[in-house]
């Protein structure tokens, strides 16, 4: 297969996925590996990613998981086209979908009638363009909220999402209050897994996983640490993870 200009093909989870990304904008990297990796569900079971980009954390999970059906979103047609391109690639076209679709707006039918038993997503991290300086042209709609902002990624997974059904999403630390408010008036059962770039050091990212309707008490797990006490080196535990030989246990 022959890569269209501006594309690049990278392999990702230690080389088990193919992925082909823009070269100068969105590109995929620890925090889609993470989130796939913390994703579950039984057999026949189906999945929706909301922002899936080139298709990078769906391809990964469908990888683990190969008896479940996934369908990503993105509102960008060529994000959607380079994750047809990469399910293809993959050889998961009978189980991996992807719909241009805008959150801001009525969402089609087809997506509407599937009732996943999960929607993940790891949304765009930045809400307020005056506030940072900004990424690179190329990468701003996959860092900016726009019309839909994180609260509204929550409440339509709620709207979607099947009874009992799991919301599992990586974002920002500082973003949890945020994502806290969010979900409380649906969701409950939270499960938060902090992500730090080496011990001792705040957290950078939370994972938080939650149920609708769910009663149990909110969990605060023990943090993932990514890098050991050289510069570059990941854990043994980040390494494996990052690699897929192993998962994030969110129980």
């Amino acid at each position: 297969m022959t890569q269209p200009d501006g594309v690049t093909l990278d392999k990702i989870l230690g080389g088990q996925v193919a992925l082909e990304q823009a070269a100068n904008g969105y590109r995929a990297g620890m925090d889609a590996i993470l989130l796939a990796a913390c994703l579950t569900a039984e057999p026949g079971q189906k999945l929706i990613e909301f922002g899936c980009g080139p298709g990078a954390v769906m391809l990964c999970a469908a990888h683990r998981m190969p008896e479940c059906s996934f369908t990503g979103l993105d509102i960008d047609p060529e994000a959607v086209s380079l994750a047809e391109r990469n399910i293809s690639m993959n050889r998961q076209q009978d189980r991996v979908a992807v719909v241009t679709a805008d959150l801001a707006a009525p969402l089609p039918a087809s997506i509407l009638s599937i009732k996943p038993e999960q929607i993940f997503f790891n949304p765009p991290y930045f809400d307020d363009p005056n506030s940072l300086r900004l990424p690179k042209i190329e990468k701003r709609r996959a860092w900016l909220s726009g019309d839909a902002p994180l609260k509204h990624w929550i409440h339509t997974a709620a709207q979607l999402i099947a009874p009992r059904g799991r919301l599992t999403l990586i974002h920002r630390a500082d973003a949890l209050p945020d994502i806290m408010a969010s979900l409380t008036d649906v969701f409950g059962s939270i499960v938060i897994k902090p992500v730090q770039p080496r011990e001792g050091q705040a957290a950078k990212r939370v994972i938080v996983t939650a149920r609708k309707a769910g009663r149990s008490p909110l969990r605060l797990l023990a943090p993932l640490i990514m890098h050991d006490d050289s510069q570059t080196a990941h854990t043994s535990e980040a390494n494996a993870i990052l690699r897929g030989q192993a998962v994030i246990d969110l129980r």
